[in-house]
């Protein structure tokens, strides 16, 4: 079973502050950076992407950047209607389907449709983060240094101290062994 990925792409630049500034510039420039980091975050994955944003065409226009599918709706139907369908289209397939957006009539056309909705928050949190091989060899390093006492910024008194705080109980001692 595989996973569609379907990503609501102007409400991801709109709730974005890192798309924000690119699409008071220009609109265009915020969706080609989008579509480079999905590019880049999804290479390797078996995962399907789409993302679809609000078209003008006469007919609806569907792109592939890459493994990337991008879907410009036509003129009177909305990226909302598409990610409805598509999800529809999905679960027909049996795939799994993941949604990205902050709007609540999507999400619950998707959650609908078994799939599961995730804020656009998240996704960008997603597409900045290390990859996990990259993250774990990290906090390896770390553990390293500190064991080592190599880390600068390290003091060992920073660490949690599991005891609580207070009145320590004596152990009572075995009347068995008194004498």
């Amino acid at each position: 079973m595989g996973c569609d990925i379907l990503v609501d792409g102007y409400n991801v630049i709109k709730n974005n502050p890192m798309f924000q500034a690119l699409q008071t510039k220009n609109l265009a420039a915020a969706r080609d950076v989008l579509i480079k980091q999905l590019k880049n975050r999804y290479r390797h994955s078996i995962y399907r992407v789409t993302v679809v944003f609000d078209g003008n065409g006469a007919k609806e226009q569907r792109a592939y950047d890459d493994h990337i599918c991008v879907i410009f709706s036509r003129h009177g139907e909305t990226a909302d209607r598409v990610i409805a369908r598509l999800a529809v289209e999905a679960r027909a397939k049996g795939q799994e389907i993941l949604l990205y957006s902050n709007d609540g009539e999507v999400k619950q056309s998707v959650v609908e449709q078994g799939g599961r909705a995730h804020t656009t928050n998240q996704l960008t949190a997603h597409l900045n983060a290390a990859p996990k091989d990259v993250e774990i060899r990290a906090q390896h390093r770390q553990a390293m240094r500190r064991m080592y006492g190599i880390d600068p910024w390290y003091k060992a008194e920073d660490e949690y101290d599991p005891e609580p705080l207070g009145r320590k109980k004596k152990k009572k001692r075995s009347s068995r062994y008194r004498r």
